[in-house]
């Protein structure tokens, strides 16, 4: 396993307080938080925890599940103090410690059943160790039983969704890159995420419509509404950092032209616009490039 690249994802995580979550779970949150993941290994880990999932006697179907099918626990972690987030005068974060579960059971089942629904039949019979339509039951099931909430994190593979960069101030990139331990990261209090979203929204659906950026940006939107008030929104490049130099760090403007962007809608300027897709299109090419090629 040590062998294995961390994947190469990228992280949309909130941050809730302690006092948002009812008993039980807000009593297994805070004995899960006096260990929590180190959110340099937090890839590595979710990557191991899913690897022994499948290399269990029996296999499970997904992590965070026993031999049949109930949850095994409330999994791990990430906490941040509240100092660590930046905001506005106005925006409340806190009190502290803020968690992160990973809901790695959740979201597992929901990648399972978009893998249901999009690949092959040779590639489904061959990844899964039980009938295709008796997974998708089981997956369906554990999805559904997050209807009244969400999970924490949402990911992506290979490059970030651009309308991510609108929930975070781009001056806030936390950069750390000593060996081994190489990390990207943005942090935003919840209240200035979704102020930023929804005038990214209102400003989207007025110039290019509702499809697109723009339904992306609403579904952030609802999805942020989902958690606590004094949360705080993180956005990692996770796994990412290993595709990129020190270079591409240093050249990568991507935070700052989705914002100019943005503005530049606003303001009805379509070759600001066109200038500064072109910056982010080239910066992440080479990306594309790379999963296409996987």
């Amino acid at each position: 396993m040590l062998a294995v690249p961390e994947p190469f994802v990228a992280y949309l995580r909130v941050y809730e307080p302690l006092s948002a979550f009812d008993s039980p779970l807000r009593e297994e949150l805070e004995a899960a938080a006096q260990g929590p993941v180190d959110p340099f290994d937090a890839g590595l880990r979710e990557q191991d925890v899913w690897l022994r999932s499948q290399l269990a006697s029996p296999p499970r179907l997904l992590p965070g599940e026993t031999a049949d099918g109930a949850v095994a626990g409330i999994g791990d972690v990430l906490v941040l103090d509240p100092a660590d987030v930046p905001s506005a005068p106005a925006a409340t974060v806190g009190p502290g410690p803020l968690v992160c579960p990973l809901d790695l059971r959740g979201r597992s089942a929901a990648a399972l059943v978009g893998f249901l629904g999009d690949a092959e039949v040779p590639l489904r019979t061959a990844a899964l160790q039980v009938p295709a339509e008796k997974a998708k039951v089981r997956a369906t099931a554990v999805v559904s039983e997050l209807a009244g909430g969400g999970v924490h994190v949402l990911s992506s593979t290979w490059t970030v969704p651009l309308p991510w960069f609108v929930l975070i101030d781009p001056a806030e990139r936390c950069v750390f890159t000593e060996p081994g331990r190489r990390r990207v990261c943005w942090r935003a209090a919840m209240a200035d995420a979704r102020r930023r979203v929804a005038r990214a929204h209102s400003i989207g659906r007025k110039s290019i419509g509702e499809e697109g950026p723009t339904r992306i940006l609403r579904e952030t939107g609802r999805w942020l509404e989902r958690f606590h008030p004094h949360s705080a929104v993180e956005l990692d490049y996770g796994g990412l950092v290993q595709l990129m130099t020190s270079s591409d760090l240093d050249a990568d403007t991507s935070a700052e032209d989705v914002h100019a962007i943005v503005d530049a809608m606003e303001a009805d300027d379509a070759e600001d616009v066109a200038t500064h897709y072109e910056t982010l299109r080239d910066f992440w090419a080479e990306f594309a490039a790379r999963e296409r090629h996987n």
